[in-house]
C-alpha cells in the first residue's frame, strides 16, 4: 500500500509498546478540550490518550469485520458470490495469525469465486513464501481464485525503498498457491452456472499497467471484473469495458478520525477510499485490507468483503 513516507500521519508515531519480541508503533490521538479547572479532568487525558494507543495497536488491527454488499452486473445470467480480499502486508507487525484468520473468514463466506488485489507483504522481512503458499492455496482449492500484484510486491516502485526488485519471489508464491495471476491479461470462466470476464492489470505505482494488452483478447460482451490494486489507475482504464473494478491500496485511510478530517489514504481521488462506489455507470470496490503498516487501525477495521453479484432483471 504505502510506506510511512507517503502516509504522513505515521511519521509522527511513537515506539512505546514491546509486542512478540518486535519494535511495533502506537498511534496518539492529541484531544483539544476546552479549559477546565477539574483536575480529575486533567488527568484524565493521558490515559484517555493512552488506551487510545492501545486500542489502535493490539485491538483494532485484530478485529477483522465481514463485509457484505450487493452489485448488479449487466449480462450476468445468475448470482455469484465473490469474495474480495487485499493488503494481507505479511510483516513483523502482520502476524501469520491473522493472516490465516482472515482466510478461514473467506472460506466460510462460501464463496463462488474469490478475488486478491495485491500487497502481499510490505517488505522483505517477514516474507515466508512456504508458509503463504501452503495458507493460500486454501482459497484455491475452495473455489477459482484469480490475483494481482500491488507496489509492495516487488519491482520498481518497492525497489527503491529496500523492496524486492522484481516481481518474481511474490508472483511465484501466487502461482504455487494455485492462484491465477492477472498481470495485464484476461481469464474467462463459469461460476456458479454464469459466465465471467476476468481482467488483472499491473500495478499503478511501479508504471506496470498496460490497458490495450490487458483487455486484447477480452470479449465486451461478458461480464467483466477487473483487478487492479489502485483505485486511481481507473483514469487509465475508462475507455475500456468492465461492469466492476476491485480494489486495495488505501486500507481504508488505516487512522481515520473525521472530527478532525483526518484520512490518510494515500490516493488522489479521496472519493474513493473504501467502499463500494459508483463510476461512469459502473462500479469500484475499494477493500479497507487485512493488515497495515506499522501494525496500527484507528476507526478503519480490517475487512473480509463478500460481493454479491446479481444479475440485472
Amino acid at each position: 500500500m504505502f510506506r510511512i513516507g507517503e502516509f504522513p500521519f505515521l511519521v509522527k508515531a511513537r515506539h512505546r509498546f514491546k509486542g512478540n519480541g518486535s519494535r511495533s508503533a502506537c498511534y496518539t490521538v492529541n484531544y483539544f478540550m476546552m479549559e477546565s479547572s477539574s483536575r480529575r479532568k486533567f488527568l484524565a487525558a493521558p490515559l484517555l490518550g493512552f488506551t487510545t494507543s492501545a486500542y489502535a495497536r493490539y485491538v483494532e488491527p485484530t478485529w477483522i469485520e465481514r463485509t457484505d454488499r450487493e452489485c448488479v452486473l449487466s449480462n450476468l445470467t445468475r448470482p455469484v458470490a465473490l469474495v474480495h480480499l487485499s493488503d494481507f502486508h505479511a510483516s513483523e507487525v502482520v502476524p501469520m495469525s491473522h493472516i490465516e484468520r482472515a482466510i478461514d473468514m473467506a472460506i466460510d463466506a462460501s464463496p463462488d469465486l474469490i478475488c486478491m488485489t495485491g500487497d502481499f507483504i510490505t517488505h522483505r522481512s517477514g516474507f515466508d513464501p512456504a508458509w503463504y503458499t501452503k495458507t493460500l492455496s486454501r482459497l484455491a482449492r475452495k473455489a477459482p481464485t484469480f490475483a494481482v500484484l500491488g507496489n509492495h510486491d516487488g519491482g520498481s516502485w518497492a525497489g527503491k525503498g529496500g523492496g524486492h526488485q522484481t516481481t518474481t519471489q511474490v508472483r511465484r508464491m501466487l502461482e504455487n498457491s494455485g492462484a491465477q495471476v492477472l498481470i495485464n491479461r484476461t481469464a474467462k470462466l463459469t461460476c456458479n452456472g454464469a459466465t465471467l470476464q476476468m481482467v488483472g492489470v499491473g500495478d499503478l505505482w511501479a508504471g506496470e499497467i498496460e490497458p490495450a494488452q490487458a483487455f486484447e483478447h477480452a470479449d465486451p460482451a461478458l461480464p467483466t471484473v477487473l483487478l487492479s490494486h489502485n483505485p486511481d489507475s481507473k483514469a487509465l482504464l475508462g475507455d475500456y469495458a468492465w461492469d466492476l473494478m476491485l480494489c486495495g491500496h488505501t486500507h481504508g485511510g488505516q487512522v481515520v478520525v473525521p472530527v478532525v478530517g483526518l484520512n490518510p489514504a494515500p490516493v488522489r481521488d479521496r472519493e474513493y477510499i473504501a467502499g463500494l462506489k459508483p463510476w461512469n455507470g459502473r462500479r469500484i470496490h475499494i477493500s479497507r485490507g487485512i493488515g497495515s503498516i506499522r501494525g496500527i487501525r484507528f476507526n478503519c477495521r480490517p475487512e473480509v468483503t463478500k460481493l454479491h453479484l446479481l444479475p440485472k432483471v
